[in-house]
């Protein structure tokens, strides 16, 4: 037999005998729960009741500044690659990543202007 065939059997062997004992032995020795019916409450983690409603609704805000976030940070997915390749583009590669920065500050000046970024 081949050692690349030994050491495919053995890596197959190990995880097919390893995985669960790993997991029995977790389950013998990890914590136990004082009561088996904890799954049944809404909230595992202690939790007894909620503040609040389930039913409120959150402000466009979080939304916002989400979108916001996702938007300002593509920028750095363009902006690495022009970093890597910024002598091989030349003057021409820095006027380009000129004229995109400058276009994200009209964009972020826009939105600080038009209040989408106050808390109130």
């Amino acid at each position: 037999m081949s050692a690349q065939l030994v050491l495919s059997l053995s890596v197959v062997l190990i995880l097919a005998l390893g995985v669960p004992v790993l997991f029995l032995l977790s389950s013998k020795l990890g914590p136990q729960e004082s009561t088996k019916n904890s799954k049944n409450i809404p909230y595992e983690s202690g939790i007894t009741h909620c503040v609040g409603g389930c039913d409120n609704r959150f402000s466009v805000k979080f939304y916002l500044v989400a979108i916001l976030f996702v938007l300002f940070d593509v920028e750095i997915v363009f902006m690495f690659p022009w970093a890597v390749r910024v002598r091989e583009l030349g003057y021409f590669g820095l006027f380009e990543m000129f004229a995109f920065i400058a276009l994200l500050v009209l964009g972020l000046i826009y939105i600080y202007r038009s209040g989408a970024l106050k808390w109130q």
